[in-house]
C-alpha cells in the first residue's frame, strides 16, 4: 500500500509507547488516526500532541470488550471515515502466576483482543473492497522460547501464526498483514500492564514484581526508540512486508529453534 496518505488507521494501545509511535509515524504520512488505549490521561496527551499533525479522534477501550470495540469501530468510522489500515497493537507483559485468572488476562489482551479488532474491520475492509494492511503487534517472543515467559510467549506465537495465516488468505485480497516482532523497544509496557494485571496476594507477591518490573524496565529503557519502530512499521505497510524485526537480538535463538525443527525431521526417502 504505497499510497497512505488520506486514509483512516486505527491503532489499539495507540496513546503510549509502540502505539504511539506509529501514530507519530502515520500523521507524517499524511493518515487519519482513530487512537484508542485504555489510559484516559494518555489518550488526552497524544490526541493534543497528533492533532497538530493530523486529524485524530481518541477512544477509550479495552480490546477485551467485544461490544465497545463494535461501538467504538462505528463511532471512528463516522468521524474519519472508513479504517483501511488496523493496528492491533495494545499488549500486556508481566510478571505471572499459573492460574486461570493470569491465563485469562494475557490471553485476553495480547491474543483475543487481536481477534476481535479483526473481526471487528476485516469485514468492513471486504465488503468495501479498496484493500487495507492490517499490523498486528507480536514480539519476538513469538518466534522463539528464549525466556520471556509461559503466558506471554504463548500468546505472542498465537499471533505470528495467526498473521502468517491470515496473509495467505488475505492476499488475493488486496489487503496485506505485517507481524511486528519488536526486540527491546523503549516503553513502559511491563508498568502500564499492572494497570489490568489481577492483583498480588500478598505484600511479598507485590515486592517481588516491583523489582522485576524496573529491571525489565531497565532493559527495556535501552532498546529502540518507539518513534523508529513506528517508522518501519509504516515502511512494512508500504512495502506489504509480512516481517518487522527491530534489532537482531532473536537471531540466535530463531536459528536454533529452525534447527532443531529441521533436526527432527524424519529421514529423507
Amino acid at each position: 500500500m504505497e499510497d497512505v496518505k488520506g486514509r483512516t488507521a486505527f491503532i489499539t494501545g495507540g496513546a503510549r509507547g509502540i502505539g504511539l509511535g506509529i501514530g507519530r509515524a502515520f500523521a507524517r504520512a499524511g493518515m487519519k488516526l482513530a487512537i484508542a488505549d485504555i489510559d484516559p490521561d494518555s489518550l488526552a496527551a497524544a490526541k493534543s500532541e497528533l492533532a497538530k499533525l493530523t486529524a485524530v479522534e481518541t477512544f477509550n477501550l479495552d480490546v477485551r470488550d467485544r461490544e465497545a470495540y463494535a461501538r467504538v469501530a462505528d463511532e471512528a468510522e463516522a468521524r474519519l471515515g472508513p479504517v483501511s489500515i488496523l493496528c492491533n497493537n495494545a499488549g500486556v507483559a508481566a510478571a505471572t502466576r499459573l492460574t486461570y485468572e493470569f491465563w485469562d488476562w494475557m490471553l485476553g489482551i495480547n491474543l483475543n483482543g487481536v481477534i476481535n479488532g479483526i473481526q471487528t474491520f476485516l469485514p468492513r475492509m471486504l465488503e468495501r473492497g479498496g484493500g487495507g494492511h492490517i499490523v498486528n503487534t507480536a514480539s519476538g517472543a513469538g518466534l522463539a522460547a528464549e525466556g520471556s515467559g509461559l503466558m506471554y510467549n504463548t500468546s505472542k506465537f498465537a499471533v505470528v501464526g495467526m498473521s502468517e495465516s491470515l496473509r495467505r488468505d488475505l492476499e488475493p485480497k488486496q489487503i496485506g498483514v505485517t507481524v511486528l516482532c519488536p526486540g527491546p523497544v523503549g516503553t513502559n509496557i511491563v508498568g502500564n500492564s499492572r494497570i489490568t494485571q489481577p492483583a498480588a496476594r500478598n505484600a511479598e507477591e507485590a515486592k517481588t514484581w516491583e523489582a522485576i518490573t524496573e529491571q525489565v524496565t531497565a532493559v527495556l529503557a535501552r532498546g529502540v526508540a518507539p518513534d523508529k519502530v513506528g517508522e518501519m512499521v509504516l515502511a512494512a505497510v508500504k512495502e506489504n512486508r509480512l516481517y518487522v524485526h527491530t534489532d537482531r537480538v532473536m537471531e540466535k535463538y530463531i536459528k536454533a529453534r529452525t534447527k532443531a525443527l529441521l533436526d527432527a525431521l524424519p529421514p529423507a526417502k
